[in-house]
């Protein structure tokens, strides 16, 4: 028996926490009905404590460097509503850390408490019947345990199981679906998982305690539509922001949508999540106030239960295939010319990970190599992968984040060579191709190296400005030395089809001039939301 919490008793419940989230997720998925049913809490929670988990992988063995790492990370890879809420009840425990080698059952009462008041603060408009009302019983049994470790987080977890079978009667939408909190549940399952830690490998919440459907050939609750008003969840993460602008960014996306937080680490990021029609505005509210990074959209009428099985093939899946995701025709061909499989974005709406989940099901492949080509997309893509990852199929997503990586990786792409070996060739050919980006600011904007104004012509090295120019031709070939500067032998040049048609010559004849020994490749790429895209290798 446990008689204190210390940093390695801390990283063994995060780790078996994934373990039991993944074990749990399809469960969860199937009884997600609120705040909006989308099938994919048990998914958001999931990814969520992957993140935390992942950010102390080097961790000092601390309680306070553990517990910081596991916030700090849950905030940064914060998925969905679930995701959010889970990332301030890790903050909270952490908080309460600070300073401290070890915890004991007061301490761990306390940590419960401050993570219950930050969830709290994370949610515009608490309801019972969700994660929050059974983590606030878990609280008050915990209040009433004395200080024994043991004795508080078993009181805490049978608190929590108690409050969670009353959610079903706490909100219409369970009691309709007659399922427990998803949310809740999730809670339950990380709660029981410390009881576990602390008391020898004992689980307590058994199965039938945590509210139907439990087996795992249950068809999912599936309500008539996603039950929100709003057709879109906007994710971003937010640096730089003073406290003051993130209350008015919170005034600003409720007029916009619901189901909004605003939610930081302790240190200087922040996660924001809305339900919104607006995305342009929800994301300019961010971008007044500080950096927005980590940019996640989707479309609800997109979302498939995650425990659906995708389309299967009439044969068994074989062989291996890449998937290039574009948003040209221009692009799409140029890759299909490579080999690659396409799954072209819709301009008019964000890609959904049921259709790229679709379109890697389509390629009737055994190993499946997703290119996702643009940040926004990659984690749209991951998803999709873990829904039709299993049945003989295996799906990897390499981290391209742009067009011009996608090419390097699959230049490099060997359909004889082992899946395995060949993963690794694309992932390294995509981390060893520094990308640039040039393009015409619309607005007035602090950046790195600068104020620029509204028409200035902005170089962007791996997502970062390097430099502002007034002229279109001048700023590429500055850009292209600049990233030249540490080597290259390759250029691969996406232009704009609304480019002035001499950029690609002037860009020639001056790598020609500068830097002879580099061969440039240039294509026009169809609308690509930027004058130039720059590749080098």
């Amino acid at each position: 028996m446990l008689q204190a919490l210390d940093g390695t008793a801390a990283r063994r419940w995060a780790e078996l926490s994934v373990a039991a989230l993944a074990e749990d997720r399809d469960a969860i998925d199937r009884i997600n009905v609120y705040p909006v049913a989308d099938n994919d809490t048990g998914t958001n929670l999931l990814q969520t404590m992957r993140s935390a988990v992942a950010a102390i992988e080097s961790a000092p063995e601390t309680l306070e460097d553990v517990l910081g790492g596991l916030a700090r990370g849950a905030v940064t890879g914060a998925r969905g509503n679930s995701g959010m809420l889970l990332s301030q009840v890790l903050r909270g425990i952490a908080e309460d850390s600070r300073g401290v080698s070890t915890m004991d059952g007061h301490s761990v009462c306390a940590a419960l408490e401050r993570a219950e008041s930050r969830a709290l603060r994370a949610v515009a408009e608490p309801r019972e019947g969700t994660l929050l009302s059974v983590l606030r019983s878990a609280v008050c049994a915990a209040e009433e345990a004395g200080s024994d470790l043991a004795a508080v987080v078993r009181a805490a977890t049978e608190a929590a199981v108690r409050a969670l079978d009353e959610t079903t009667r706490q909100l219409p939408a369970l009691k309709d679906a007659g399922v427990v909190d998803a949310g809740g549940r999730g809670l339950v399952v990380l709660l029981d998982v410390l009881h576990a830690v602390v008391h020898d490998g004992r689980r307590l919440a058994a199965d039938q305690w945590l509210g139907p459907p439990a087996h795992p050939d249950a068809a999912p609750v599936m309500p008539q539509g996603h039950g929100s008003a709003y057709s879109y969840e906007v994710m971003y993460l937010l640096s730089g922001a003073a406290e003051e602008g993130t209350t008015r960014l919170r005034r600003t996306l409720t007029r916009l949508g619901d189901c909004v937080s605003v939610v930081g680490d302790g240190d200087d990021s922040r996660a924001v999540h809305v339900h919104c029609d607006d995305i342009g505005a929800a994301i300019e509210a961010g971008i007044e106030i500080g950096r927005v990074h980590g940019i996640r959209v989707t479309r609800f009428a997109d979302r498939a239960p995650a425990s659906a099985p995708a389309p299967a093939p009439v044969d068994p899946p074989a062989g291996s295939a890449v998937l290039a995701c574009t948003r040209s025709e221009e692009l799409a061909a140029l890759f299909r010319s490579e080999g690659a499989r396409v799954f072209t974005i819709d301009p008019h709406r964000a890609p959904g990970a049921g259709d790229i989940a679709a379109a890697i099901t389509a390629t009737e492949a055994a190993h499946v190599l997703v290119l996702p080509n643009d940040e926004m997309v990659t984690p749209i893509a991951e998803e999709a992968a873990g829904r039709v990852t299993g049945e003989g199929r295996e799906v990897v997503v390499v981290p391209s984040a742009s067009p011009v990586q996608g090419l390097a990786a699959l230049a490099v792409h060997d359909p004889e060579r082992r899946p395995a070996e060949d993963t690794v060739a694309l992932a390294e050919a995509a981390a060893a191709t520094r990308r640039g980006e040039l393009l015409v600011t619309v607005r007035q904007a602090l950046t790195w190296v600068g104020y620029c104004q509204p028409g200035d012509v902005l170089g962007l090295a791996d997502g970062e400005v390097v430099l502002i120019g007034d002229d279109l031709a001048a700023a590429a070939c500055d850009l292209v030395d600049r990233m030249l500067t540490a080597g290259g032998e390759l250029v691969t040049a996406l232009v704009d089809d609304h480019a002035p048609e001499a950029l690609s010559d002037e860009l020639a004849r001056y790598l020609h001039r500068t830097h002879p020994e580099v061969e440039l490749n240039c294509y026009r790429a169809g609308n690509l939301a930027a004058v130039l895209l720059l590749g080098v290798e």
